[in-house]
């Protein structure tokens, strides 16, 4: 039997019992154990996690642990300049994008109005999701951890209990993805590319006292509606000033 010195950061926490969050605790292992294996044995789920670190030492996740090793284990990096370690994904996101599942719906407009590409489909599976977050790289939002424990999933965000607006600042705060907002960006319906329309350009396709009283429009040439750029909620400015 060996003994390892474990330690998991941030939001990792969430999948471990009260008495092994925030703090070094020990565990045992028979065998030769993966560090993979040993995290998953946690039931923290490897899709969020994208450094580990042996005894300071950066390693993936076919690294074997031996007795007495002190394990460090973070979660998914986006912002942290980290190319001089060893990286668990093959792929680093580039291009941001999301998925998102049905329990966790009620942040999709608000992230598109940030002008984040975000996917939703009510309809869709949990194979679904998982299909097609591997097929355009997209990070899975949900609130299931039970979804991202699914070995296909290359990126995986659990997101806490709260508020909608509170919900949209975690990812944008914990992902550090502020200066990639664009506003107005998105359709709300239907995730596409907006673009500027002047009243003129306008004059059939909105009622005539909306002409009146708006002179800026957006318009979606996938759906074809019209999102005017004054017409905002107050959940809308909330999340705008992040």
């Amino acid at each position: 039997m060996s003994t390892g010195t474990f330690r998991f950061y941030e939001e990792l926490n969430n999948f471990l019992p009260m008495h092994r969050k925030k703090v070094d605790f020990e565990a045992e292992f028979n065998g030769r154990k993966s560090i993979k294996n040993i995290i998953e044995a946690f039931g923290v789920p490897s899709t969020t996690v994208d450094l580990v670190l042996i005894n300071g030492k950066s390693v993936d996740f076919d690294c074997i642990v031996k007795d007495g090793d002190r394990v460090s284990i973070y979660p998914v990096f986006e912002s942290l300049n980290i190319q001089n370690v060893t990286l668990l994904r093959k792929c680093p996101l580039r291009r941001i994008r999301f998925i998102v599942d049905n329990q966790s719906k009620d942040i999709v407009k608000p992230m598109r109005l940030l002008g984040f590409d975000i996917y939703f489909n009510g309809s869709y599976t949990s194979r679904n999701i998982i299909l097609k977050s591997i097929k355009e790289n997209r990070i899975v939002l949900t609130t299931r951890k039970g979804l991202l424990k699914s070995e296909s999933i290359t990126h995986g965000m659990l997101i806490p209990p709260g508020t909608t607006v509170a919900q949209v600042k975690y990812i944008v705060n914990k992902l550090d993805i502020k200066d990639r907002t664009d506003p107005f960006s998105k359709c709300l319906g239907c995730n596409e590319q907006l673009e500027p329309r002047q009243r003129k350009q306008l004059m059939d396709k909105a009622s005539s006292e909306t002409v009146r009283i708006f002179e800026k429009y957006l318009l979606c040439k996938s759906c074809e509606k019209q999102d005017l750029m004054e017409n905002t909620c107050q959940l809308e400015v909330d999340i705008i000033h992040l």
